[in-house]
This record gives structure tokens, sequence and C-alpha cells, in this order.
């Protein structure tokens, strides 16, 4: 898979490619419904694990060419590997103990609030009001969606009930703010100047080692049967190499809390499928908290209009014709220019290159004057 660039960098194109891994993502719960004898365990540490693994031989390249920043990093390598590898346990058990419609609501519901958190502490980023309408549609309809009462058409018993709804409650908060933690971890590496392909590949490489002793004592049952072995072959290679390559992509191009917003969707769509597929119930207060998501995503997906056309106007302003423009230039890395992948001049950045960018552009007009 190649990255985009060209008319597909901008923030708009990093929300449909974060939309697009978060359909897929909303597939695993009720794919791992197919192998019940698989344990959430051995499907997250295969999923994870695997794929990671997968992303770093992909990467394998970018990660040699960016080995020095990388290691400069190994702090926030080290901490989102961490977050990587802890992630999938958690998710996975969330939705064995609590079903697929709670946990992935729960897990991904709550990843959002930690990001902008995360983002709040760390970068001292601002939340704009936009995003702020949008995370509560979102967190909103999501809860809804949640304590709809929807659970498995059979129906568990009370007792069971009495504490597995809890804890899978409890795991899927855990899983929400490690999702949190590797997206902000991936998002900052690649605003230092590592591209998105070395940064996931190197994140999630070294949290799929994490992962294998994980495999190794749980995953007996994946090649006792080629059902087991397709549910996880579809998990490595579909929703977590896939998906999160799209996902590095939308990471270069939009903001942490932004993409975890936006992969709210994975909730509508692990909803719906466990109702169509895995035969759960989601009564009319389900249905309203999916349809709140969804118009939370009008409110998250960056305007094309409003945040790519100004760019491209101000880059015409500063040169009819002719090579690019010096701000333009500073917001490509001359590595990356090797491998053929071109930074996104958005707010995946950070701030220093958008002061320089302007200072630049003052300079162009100071010139022309």
């Amino acid at each position: 898979m190649t990255a985009p660039t060209g008319h597909t960098s901008g923030p708009f194109w990093g929300a449909v490619f974060v939309l697009a891994a978060s359909v897929l993502w909303g597939t695993t719960g009720t794919a791992a419904t197919f192998a019940p004898e698989v344990s959430p365990l051995a499907i997250g540490a295969v999923a994870m694990g695997a794929g990671g693994l997968l992303q770093a031989l992909y990467a394998a390249l970018s990660i040699g060419v960016h080995r020095s920043r990388l290691w400069e990093q190994w702090p926030l390598v080290s901490l989102g590997a961490l977050a990587v590898a802890v992630y999938p346990l958690a998710f996975y058990s969330s939705m064995h103990l609590a079903g697929v419609a709670v946990g992935t609501v729960v897990s991904i519901g709550s990843a959002p609030v930690a990001a902008a958190v995360i983002e709040r502490l760390a970068d001292q980023k601002p939340l704009t009001r936009r995003w702020t309408v949008g995370a509560l549609l979102g967190v909103g309809g999501a809860v809804l969606l949640s304590f709809a009462g929807h659970g498995p058409s059979g129906g568990a018993g009370s007792a069971a009930e009495s504490w597995s709804t809890p804890a899978g409650i409890a795991l899927g908060l855990v899983a929400g703010i490690t999702y949190a933690l590797y997206s902000w971890a991936a998002h900052r590496l690649i605003g230092s100047g590592v591209s998105s392909r070395a940064t996931m590949g190197t994140v999630f490489g070294v949290g799929g080692l994490m992962l294998m002793p994980v495999l190794y004592f749980t995953g007996r049952p994946l090649v006792e049967s080629w059902t087991n072995f397709t549910v996880g072959a579809y998990m490595a290679l579909v929703p977590m190499f896939a998906g999160y390559v799209l996902f590095g992509w939308g990471l270069a191009r939009v903001r942490a809390s932004t993409a975890t917003g936006l992969s709210l969707v994975e909730t509508v769509v692990a909803a719906a499928l466990a109702v169509f597929v895995v035969g759960e119930r989601l009564p009319t207060a389900g249905w309203i908290g999916a349809a709140t998501v969804l118009a939370g995503l009008f409110f998250l997906v960056p305007r094309a209009a409003a945040q790519g056309q100004p760019h491209r106007n101000q880059a015409a302003l500063r040169r009819p014709s002719g090579p690019p423009a010096p701000a333009e230039g500073m917001l490509v890395q001359g590595k990356e220019n090797a491998e053929g992948h071109q930074q996104n001049p958005g707010d995946s950045h950070p701030d220093h290159l958008a002061a320089d960018a302007r200072d630049n552009e003052h300079k162009a007009e100071q010139a022309r004057g």
C-alpha cells in the first residue's frame, strides 16, 4: 500500500482514512464470535501481535531511514508500544464479558475524552468548540447505544451478568485509554518528522513483539481448526494490518483527538453487525444512539473547503508558477522525499513548523511589496 499524496493529503482525507479504518475495526468483534473456543487473549494477541509484525515488515525500509530519530524518541516509542500491547487484551476481553456492542462502545467511546485530556496536559492544545460539540454527540450517542438494554438473544444468567458486565466495562475503559495513548504517541512521532509508515511500523512492531508470549501460551486453538485459523488470519491482515495503515495515514493529517473521535463510527458498525449477524438485540434507544454518533461525525470531520481550499489559494498567491515556495518546502522532510512520502501541511505538524511557514509567507509578501 502506497502512502497517498497530492490531492489526498489534506485533513479532510485524513478523516476519510480514519473512517475507513474504523469500518474495518468494527468487524473484529463479530469475526471473533466465529471462533468461540479461542480466548479473547488469543484473539487480541494474534490480531494486534501478528498485525503489528506485518506493519513492521511493511515499513522496514522506512524504519531504517528514520532509525536515528526513532531512537532519539525511544520513550515515546516505548509508551506507544506498551499501549499497543495492552489495548487488544483489554478490548477483546471487554467484548467477551460485556457483549460485542457494549464492549466496543465503551472502549471506543471513552477514547476521544482520554485523547483530549492527554493532548491538553501533554501538548497544551486547546479544544475547539466544533470538536467539543462533535465529541459530546459521539460519546453521548455511544453511551445511549451501550446502555440501551441490548444483549445476546438467548439471555445470560443474572448471576453471571452481575460481575461480567461491570468487569467488561472496566476493561473497556482501559482499552479506551490505551487506544488514546498509542494514537497520541504515533501522532507525536509523525509530527516530529518521522513518516507515518515508520511510526506505525515501529510502534506496532514493538507492541506486536510484546504480545508474542501471550500468543504462545494461549494461541493453540487457533491452529486446531480451519475456522479458527481463518478468523485469526482475517483479524491480523484486514482490520489490524490494513486498518492501521489507513489509521497511520489519517494521523499524519488530523489530531489524535480528532482521529479517536472519528473512530466512534466503529461502535455503529460493531453494533449493527452484532444485531444482524450475531443476533444481539438493539432497541429503539440504541438505534437513536447510533444515529447520534453519526450526527457527531458532521462536526468531527474537517471541512474540505474550509481547511484545504484556503491553503491552496494561499499557495497560488505565493507562486503563480515555478518551483515550490519556501514555506511549502519546509513542510516536506528530505528523507520523506526519498521514500516518496509527503507529510501533510495540516494540523499534524508541530507548532514551530506552522510558525516557520507563516514567517516565510510574511517574507514573501515583503519581497513582492
